[in-house]
């Protein structure tokens, strides 16, 4: 009797995902980085972005690459339904700003911003940096999502190696968050 609900246990820890070292409720840091919107440079200010509602921060391993080109293409595709859940995107990786400029237009299909990080102090500041290289050897940063709620606090954090399920789950989270704050 025993042995059946503790494979049952394992498997419902194996297929859910892993929670992110920034839990739901701690304090999001603050930063500001150099981004890219439809190939053009900006600022990113997480305060700014902030005063608009929450904010969907994803971080991926590299752009360009098979799973971040998918992640990408559907934070594109879904862009209008953050949009109308009160969200804004941003995502961030270790490329350097003139591969997220291409990036943003190729694969965010100018939809949303990637923000460059390859002194890695954000995917640092969010416990987001993979802590084994990747395949090509590269430290990259792991394929992370956080929703920081305009408060500043950390509403939601997921780490799956699925890119797809990122999309779902931060917006189902928003939905949910906007339906429970409607004024």
């Amino acid at each position: 009797m025993i042995k059946p609900i503790i494979a049952s246990l394992a498997f419902a820890l194996l297929m859910s995902p892993a929670q992110a070292a920034l839990k739901t409720g701690d304090r999001a840091p603050d930063f500001t980085a150099p981004a890219a919107i439809g190939g053009k440079d900006f600022s990113f200010s997480l305060a700014e972005a902030l005063k608009k509602g929450p904010v969907v921060l994803y971080f991926y391993p590299k752009s360009f690459t098979r799973g971040c080109t998918i992640e990408a293409h559907e934070f594109a595709e879904n862009f209008d339904n953050f949009t109308a859940a009160g969200a804004s995107l941003v995502g961030v990786s270790g490329d350097p700003i003139e591969v997220q400029r291409e990036f943003s237009t190729k694969e965010c299909r100018d939809k949303f911003p990637v923000a460059a990080d390859p002194s890695f102090n954000v995917i640092n500041a969010y416990d987001a940096k993979r802590l084994k290289p990747s395949a090509t050897g590269d430290t990259v940063a792991d394929r992370i999502s956080y929703i920081i709620l305009p408060n500043g606090n950390i509403g939601f954090s997921l780490i799956d190696s699925n890119p797809s399920r990122h999309v779902e789950a931060t917006l189902e989270f928003v939905r949910k968050w906007r339906e429970d704050n409607k004024r």
